[in-house]
């Protein structure tokens, strides 16, 4: 059986991650182009993530009477992937749009 206090922070934490999906896909919608779109969806689901692996985290320590630690491996390699990959897809459209003839920023030389 599990404490009623432990329940509502299990609860909590599953409604906040859903409230960040719904914030992400809101963002989706109100930004104009490709590069302003991708920070919200990137953040909320990094976050929403991180709140349902926390309740996992919690619900499963408490019923199993110790620590379940396998469940931090969610958050910690969507904290490495989603940045890399958010970095590839802004690269490809900026890539897509030079290629297009469009007003975009220089490319940075790294060589000095």
């Amino acid at each position: 059986m599990m404490p009623i206090w432990m329940e509502i922070v299990v609860g909590v934490l599953l409604v906040l991650s859903s409230l960040f999906a719904l914030i992400g896909a809101l963002g989706l919608l109100r930004m104009k182009d490709f590069f302003q779109r991708m920070h919200p969806p990137a953040l909320a689901s990094t976050l929403g993530a991180w709140c349902v692996a926390l309740a996992s985290i919690i619900y499963f320590s408490v019923l199993k009477s110790g620590p379940v630690l396998h469940g931090w491996l969610i958050p910690i390699l969507l904290s490495i992937t989603v940045p890399v990959t958010t970095v590839l897809l802004a690269r490809t459209a900026l890539f897509r749009k030079r290629m297009a003839g469009d007003d975009v920023p220089a490319e940075v030389s790294s060589r000095r």
